[in-house]
């Protein structure tokens, strides 16, 4: 009995322990700088990438993961149950990302306020709701605002950090202004330029001075990670940047928040000289 005792708690030791190394060789993984277009979504393969979600008995009717996330002819579904994410096996670093995006109807959040969903960028640490990151917004009226997500550990300082050059509005918060004060993030919310002042975030409105697409229609969306600094455009249009950006390489992430979403013709590009 002794023997047998002996023989199961090694065999735990060692199951913890070579969990434990898979993470660290996962954390450790050195970051992918492309050297050639890749199409993650186009050329879907799962093991490339990681699914993640609340437990499933949370979802409505006990809806499936696998169903919660799928791709099809390069078109990602989001059905919009539950809270997760889909992000990159691998974490990658100095590459211009461009996706578009577009609203669904369905949602399991009925509260009154905007649909919600986000490309977070520079993502590490253990897969959580919500996970280390620079998020990229894209809820209605706040697409390319910046959120710093400071992962699980809410009671630690931010490990995340960036800083960004702004402007003060009328209402009292932040707007990017290329030459304008130097900020650095302090928990507050980095609003795209032409954020409208006291925009009422209620469902399926939009901003007076919105560069994204009317609902149900397509919106491309890019970042530019270009070492340290993260640029951000709608449709064609630069709307919000940053720098000192710590960390500067992870996954990408494309985010569920209970809202039905489509994201299409994803590319991650080397970036120009």
């Amino acid at each position: 009995m002794r023997v047998f005792l002996i023989a199961v708690v090694s065999g735990v030791l060692l199951f913890v322990a070579s969990t434990v190394q898979a993470e660290e060789k996962r954390e450790a993984t050195k970051p992918t700088v492309p050297t050639k277009v890749l199409k993650p979504l186009e050329n879907f393969k799962v093991g490339e990438w990681v699914k993640f979600s609340e437990p499933p008995g949370k979802f409505s009717n006990g809806f499936d993961l696998e169903k919660v996330y799928s791709v099809k002819n390069g078109v990602l579904h989001i059905s919009g149950h539950g809270n997760g994410y889909m992000r990159t096996k691998r974490p990658f670093a100095n590459y211009h990302l461009s996706i578009e995006y577009k609203w669904g109807e369905f949602r399991t959040n009925q509260s009154k306020y905007v649909r919600n969903s986000g490309v977070l960028l520079h993502g590490s640490g253990k897969d959580s709701i919500w996970p280390t990151s620079l998020e990229v917004q894209l809820a209605q009226g706040c697409e390319g605002d910046f959120i710093v997500i400071r992962g699980p550990k809410r009671s630690e300082p931010f490990s995340t950090t960036i800083t960004s050059d702004i402007v003060i509005a009328e209402d009292k918060k932040t707007r990017w202004q290329r030459g304008g004060k130097p900020t650095k993030y302090s928990g507050r919310q980095f609003w795209w330029n032409r954020h409208q002042p006291f925009f009422k975030e209620h469902l399926d409105t939009r901003g007076k001075h919105d560069v994204a697409s009317p609902k149900g229609e397509w919106t491309k969306v890019e970042c530019i990670c270009n070492g340290d600094r993260v640029t951000v455009k709608i449709n064609g249009q630069t709307v919000n940047e940053c720098y000192n950006a710590k960390p500067s390489a992870g996954s990408i992430i494309l985010q569920n928040e209970k809202y039905e979403v489509f994201f299409r013709n994803m590319e991650i590009r080397p970036l120009k000289p």
